[in-house]
């Protein structure tokens, strides 16, 4: 995942998280520590590093409003690793929100916190490349000496190796999916839950040259949740639709995909996907589209401007 650099803009208000392992431990040292840096309010959770539940935080991120900003006093008390601190950040980002951890150099609001945030995704980059690096040349060494490639207790049916194999590859995973959030995510969220997520898919492979089918994106969508990274209400059942209010949702999704699109590569879009036209055609017409973007606006869902 690639943190974008963006202009600083003045804090707003301060709010701190902090997190303990068990019941036992107190919470009272991050508590005075985050009060002594200005955080107006200070929210506490209790679970473990790797718990996947953190529903504190999930709200949080949730009703995090602009210029607020997010304050730990060590990354290790927001995240479990450094994939999923960036995908922490990219949402506060997402909400115009900062981020800020009192003893380490990173702080959104300023130059150099930004700066110490690139040099963190880019270790993280270099970490996983240097990983899958080594694991083939592993692998190839082992080919050559003749060895037999593979965990020798999924060869033999353990069923501790087999749930560490799959935990293994469940984390490998959600490191792929972060790393390429930023490419479906927004879709997403301007989609669901108002729409189907069929519809959701064809405008994700469209727009994006992907692979995604309904399975799969909703099994994504539902890890992230349970993650603590997205909101529970994208697995919201879909709103019931009337008339063309499904082709209006659908026409703005794809126009907010790709707002550079013109209403010519919309068309053929549509018909690409095999979309009936509102008085059931299979051609579609710029005119045809704009009329449709036209009452997305209305809505609030379309392009404020420039339709054309």
């Amino acid at each position: 995942m690639t943190v974008k650099p963006r202009k600083t803009a003045a804090p707003g208000r301060l709010i701190g998280y902090a997190r303990v392992s068990t019941e036992e431990q107190g919470t009272d040292p991050q508590l005075d520590e985050l009060r002594a840096a200005g955080c107006n309010a200070v929210l506490e959770e209790h679970a473990s590093g790797a718990d996947r539940s953190r529903p504190v935080l999930a709200r949080l991120l949730r009703e995090i409003r602009p210029g607020e900003t997010l304050v730990v006093v060590r990354l290790d008390r927001l995240a479990r690793s450094v994939s999923h601190l960036l995908a922490v950040i990219e949402q506060l980002e997402a909400s115009g929100a900062h981020f800020r951890s009192l003893r380490d150099p990173i702080d959104t609001t300023t130059p150099q916190g930004m700066f110490s945030l690139q040099v963190l995704g880019a270790v993280a980059q270099l970490e996983r490349a240097l990983i899958a690096e080594r694991t083939k040349a592993g692998l190839s060494a082992a080919r050559t000496r003749g060895r037999v490639g593979g965990n020798p207790g999924l060869r033999s049916g353990d069923p501790d190796a087999i749930r560490k194999v799959r935990a293994s590859r469940a984390a490998a995973h959600l490191d792929g999916v972060l790393a390429q959030l930023d490419s479906w995510l927004p879709t997403v969220r301007r989609m669901r839950p108002d729409q189907p997520w069929g519809d959701v898919v064809r405008v994700l492979n469209r727009g994006n040259d992907a692979t995604w089918t309904v399975e799969r994106l909703r099994r994504t969508v539902r890890r992230l949740v349970l993650e603590g990274i997205l909101e529970a209400s994208l697995l919201d059942r879909a709103r019931p639709q009337q008339g063309d209010d499904r082709l209006v949702r659908l026409i703005a999704g794809i126009a907010a995909a790709a707002p550079d699109r013109t209403l010519q590569r919309i068309a053929a879009q549509l018909e690409s996907m095999r979309e009936r036209t509102p008085r059931g055609g299979t051609r579609w017409h710029p005119s045809s589209v704009r009329n449709l973007l036209q009452r997305a606006e209305r809505l609030g869902l379309g392009r404020s401007a420039g339709i054309g």
